[in-house]
């Protein structure tokens, strides 16, 4: 008898703390293995793995009339070797469909998607852009930087959360 009082005093005891667990596990997240933090006003993305910063990239962000969103979000799927089709806005009403590899290809390497269906993470043809506001809300990087960042996240499974701030 005095067993089973104890055991259910004990249970009693507990019974306010298992709910504070719950909301506690609910809105407390550690952090993930790999993730990306661009800063718009540095133009740089930062790769962080187990909260270290382990590479840092030079950027292009958008324009001031195309600004690149800010939030978070995760990065979506990687299209190796990108075609680049105009995408149904003013600024491209004059421009064509460049083919994969071709020099007029504003996308080189590997598009990496984080809004779909018009922003993405990619190669560019004018590396000299790099510090730069230049692109329409895309994030531009040196093709050959952005294909190890493609590689990377893959590495990590495919897609990782993607930090955008000012």
């Amino acid at each position: 008898m005095q067993l089973t009082r104890r055991w259910r005093l004990g249970t009693l005891s507990l019974a306010p703390i298992i709910p504070l667990v719950l909301f506690w596990s609910f809105f407390h997240t550690a952090d993930p293995p790999l993730r990306l933090v661009v800063s718009l006003s540095q133009r740089n993305l930062k790769v962080v793995e187990n909260g270290n910063v382990v590479r840092t990239y030079d950027v292009a962000v958008g324009r001031p009339s195309h600004p690149t969103p800010t939030g978070a979000f995760r990065t979506g799927d990687i299209v190796w070797n990108p075609a680049w089709r105009p995408p149904p806005t003013d600024w491209a009403r004059n421009e064509h469909y460049q083919p994969p590899g071709a020099a007029a290809n504003p996308m080189q390497g590997v598009k990496i998607y984080f809004r779909a269906p018009y922003y993405f993470i990619h190669g560019t043809n004018d590396p000299d852009s790099m510090g730069e506001a230049a692109s329409h809300g895309c994030i531009r990087m040196v093709p050959d930087d952005a294909v190890a960042l493609a590689h990377r996240i893959e590495s990590a499974g495919g897609s990782v959360p993607l930090i955008i701030k000012d």
